[in-house]
């Protein structure tokens, strides 16, 4: 606020990106938003955030002011990180000669601008995320696998006995390109949100209540996420781009008709208070 720095102001929907035909706008950009915006990994932990509520009319406080905390701050890293390399241009090729690591990033700029102890501070507030990310999903998938082979988590022998073959995969995982793993993971995450609006969805078309608010969301996501399927290398990579949407198109059409499906189905509705 204080210094030098100034945050460009992007005024066109030009992509910065070095190769930008490998990483188009679209669909990349909404996989990158991935967190702050509609984020699947948040939507699977909400049932244990719901449990610490003593009130059901704070949902709206917890729920929508922890997302629009998260993208403040996402706000704020993006607009430090231009204003810090001069642009979108240069952050990238920055980026690209660490290794697209922005663990780089936030460690010289927290140095830069906040001194060694402010950014011991900053480099805390970030690492928490993915540590606290990555050990909800340890415990979660502990807990799928543990349910699918009605495994007993109660003694403590047969938790390690489903957490170690997961903490080596885990590992395993850290030996893959970051890069790669981050797009996967993202691609993941979106697909997820998807599931869980589309969910939504049938859950209020069933109950007659207002469900565009989950229906536009889960259009657009399907198509984003079938979208990255058929033009990222790590999946088809279809050149074509036109091709490319109409393919992403049709599949959010088809899945779209078989939520449908869903909606029109005969089932027994419990009572509302039951089923809160």
């Amino acid at each position: 606020m204080t210094g030098e720095y100034r945050i460009p102001e992007l005024t066109t929907l030009h992509n910065f990106q070095l190769d930008p035909k490998a990483l188009p706008i679209i669909p990349t950009l909404f996989i990158t938003i991935a967190c702050g915006a509609i984020s699947g990994f948040h939507a699977t932990q909400s049932p244990l955030m719901a449990r610490c509520i003593t009130n059901e009319k704070k949902c709206r406080s917890v729920f929508y002011g922890s997302m629009i905390a998260e993208s403040i701050i996402a706000l704020i890293w993006a607009a430090i990180a231009m204003a810090f390399f001069n642009g979108p241009a240069l952050l990238g090729e920055q980026l690209a000669q660490h290794g697209g690591n922005a663990a780089w990033a936030v460690d010289v700029i927290s140095n830069t601008t906040l001194g060694k102890a402010g950014a011991i501070l900053a480099l805390l507030g970030v690492v928490v995320a993915p540590i606290t990310s990555g050990d909800t999903a340890f415990r979660g998938a502990r807990l799928i696998v543990a349910d699918m082979f009605n495994i007993d988590q109660r003694p403590i022998l047969k938790r390690f006995a489903v957490c170690i073959p997961l903490f080596i995969a885990g590992y395993l995982i850290t030996l893959i390109n970051f890069d790669i793993v981050w797009r996967y993971f993202a691609w993941a995450n979106q697909s997820l949100a998807a599931v869980v609006l589309w969910t939504i969805y049938v859950w209020l078309a069933r109950r007659k209540r207002n469900y565009w608010v989950a229906l536009i969301p889960a259009v657009s996501m399907t198509f984003v996420v079938t979208c990255f399927v058929f033009v990222s290398p790590q999946f088809f990579g279809i050149d074509n781009r036109m091709i490319a949407f109409a393919l992403s198109a049709f599949t959010t059409l088809g899945l779209g008709l078989l939520a449908n499906t869903r909606v029109s189905q005969k089932v027994i509705i419990p009572e509302e208070s039951s089923a809160i």
